[in-house]
């Protein structure tokens, strides 16, 4: 026999043998789903627009709860508003449990603050609550920290003289600075490069992680680990941040003064060395690094990301970005900085950033969920560790709570009257206690970031509004926009 044709069995047989190991036993009484071929699971369900059309098109079946055997797991999938809110928030806790992305799991393997579980998770979450807080996430000094990055941004567009530029970039170092701040105890010059770097890499990271290959990586991990794909990528990209992470924590150690820490990683730091006697303590440098990580790729990555869909569409829907300009000369004027104390006067502007983050739909598929126990949950019995995933895209595209989801309408968010209207169907951070960290401090960056780009300029594309594409570059576990120019006019 050939040896080529023997490498091949080989290959074959391997990839049989792991797939059977990782095979569950099934027990419990699941939701119903497509029959899953053996090892291969749903693989003919799945398409090529990726996993969220494909868990569309297997809901209109099977409804709004339901089962899908990602290669050889089966994972229960909660479509719309109603199903998300009753597993998220009236079961909490039993669904307060955290899945894994298979393309990162390499990197986070249960650490930091995101990916943790049970009792670590619980004591992870708690800190850095109450230390951002400390830093100023909530208090006036954070809102002062978003306008002077807003001021640089401002200049920094000034400088463009209303020429084409692509705003990725500073889009995602006025977010990275307000984390970076909090985190590092520093913002970082637009131009530095070692800044630089590191934001190229969690832009690609987020694409990559976001690609039709990355899904297909997640139905068969467990034997594709061992071959080349954008996997290996996403790890190289992530390692490199850790060890930049990894050196800044050596600098703070080094210079440490207990009685004024002067950021996150000082006040980790001491709390570390409080905790030194505790073997079972969750605050070690595993944990620490890892936090950093999540907090600043989490805090740089879903706030510049939804600016850019949101400048996008106010170059798509130019009488939108008109109707806010007027509002934020009547309520600021041209000569202060807009205010966080601002919002409540400016019902339109807060309704186009809420439908904003309700149309670019960012994390279409949530972060995976799994159950603490064996939860009963609308009549099926879920054994403790099934792996779920909230839609969150069929909430924010709910045709109950939406009159017209798939268009970009900030009436979504008004009222008769003209007043905001809240929704609950819009949970672009989630909800339950699994629900974004950063939402407070995102939701203080759009604001102010937005209203002060639109008080100083006007927008122009190169690209006809009619021409203008909204469909993403990239839409997996995330969406990405494509890419475009814009032109900052000077008013």
């Amino acid at each position: 026999m050939e040896p080529s044709v023997l490498l091949l069995l080989a290959l074959l047989v391997g990839f049989v043998l792991l797939l059977v190991r990782g095979y569950p036993k099934a027990r419990g009484h699941l939701p119903p789903g497509p029959r899953p071929l053996p090892l291969l699971g749903n693989l003919l369900q799945m398409d090529r627009g990726g996993f969220l059309n494909s868990f569309r098109r297997i809901r209109e079946k099977y409804g709004d709860v339901f089962t899908v055997h990602l290669g050889p797991r089966p994972v229960v999938m909660l479509y719309g508003t109603e199903a998300i809110r009753e597993a998220l928030v009236d079961q909490a806790e039993a669904f307060s449990g955290r899945g894994t992305i298979a393309a990162v799991e390499p990197i986070f393997r249960g650490y930091g603050v995101v990916f943790a579980n049970g009792e670590h998770w619980k004591a992870l979450r708690r800190f850095p609550l109450v230390t951002m807080r400390d830093f100023g996430m909530g208090k006036r000094s954070v809102e002062e920290r978003i306008q002077e990055e807003a001021r640089c941004l401002v200049e920094e567009f000034r400088k463009s003289q209303g020429a084409p530029l692509d705003p990725t970039f500073l889009f995602q170092c006025i977010t990275a600075n307000i984390i970076c701040s909090i985190v590092f105890g520093e913002r970082f010059d637009y131009k530095d490069h070692q800044f630089l770097r590191l934001l190229y890499l969690f832009y690609q990271s987020f694409s990559l992680i976001s690609s039709f290959s990355s899904q297909v990586f997640e139905l068969f991990s467990g034997f594709l680990k061992y071959f080349p794909g954008t996997h290996r990528q996403i790890s190289r990209n992530l390692q490199e941040i850790l060890d930049y992470i990894g050196q800044s924590v050596e600098k703070h150690r080094a210079t440490l003064d207990p009685s004024h820490p002067r950021d996150f990683i000082d006040t980790y730091l001491l709390r570390m060395e409080k905790e030194k006697s505790n073997q079972h303590t969750e605050f070690d440098h595993q944990n620490l690094v890892i936090s950093v990580l999540s907090l600043f790729f989490a805090g740089t990555e879903t706030s510049s990301t939804t600016l850019r869909y949101g400048f996008l569409l106010m170059l798509k829907y130019p009488h939108v970005a008109e109707k806010v300009q007027k509002e934020i000369d009547q309520v600021i004027g041209s000569h202060r900085l807009p205010t966080l104390e601002d919002r409540t006067k400016m019902p339109y502007t807060e309704a186009v950033i809420y439908e904003i983050r309700r149309f670019s739909d960012l994390i279409p598929i949530g972060v995976p969920h799994k159950v603490t126990k064996d939860t009963l949950f609308r009549g099926y019995l879920l054994p403790k560790n099934t792996e779920v995933y909230p839609i969150l895209s069929s909430a924010l595209h709910d045709p109950q709570y939406f009159e017209q989801p798939d268009t970009f309408n900030p009436d979504h968010f008004l009222d008769a009257n003209g007043a905001l209207k809240k929704s609950e169907a819009f949970m672009p951070f989630s909800i339950g206690k699994r629900i974004c960290l950063g939402e407070g401090i995102a939701r203080n960056e759009l604001f102010l970031f937005f209203t002060t780009i639109l008080q100083n300029f006007s927008l122009s594309s190169p690209v006809a509004p009619k021409d203008i594409d909204l469909s993403p570059k990239e839409s997996g576990f995330g969406k990405v926009p494509q890419t475009y120019q814009i032109c900052f006019l000077a008013r």
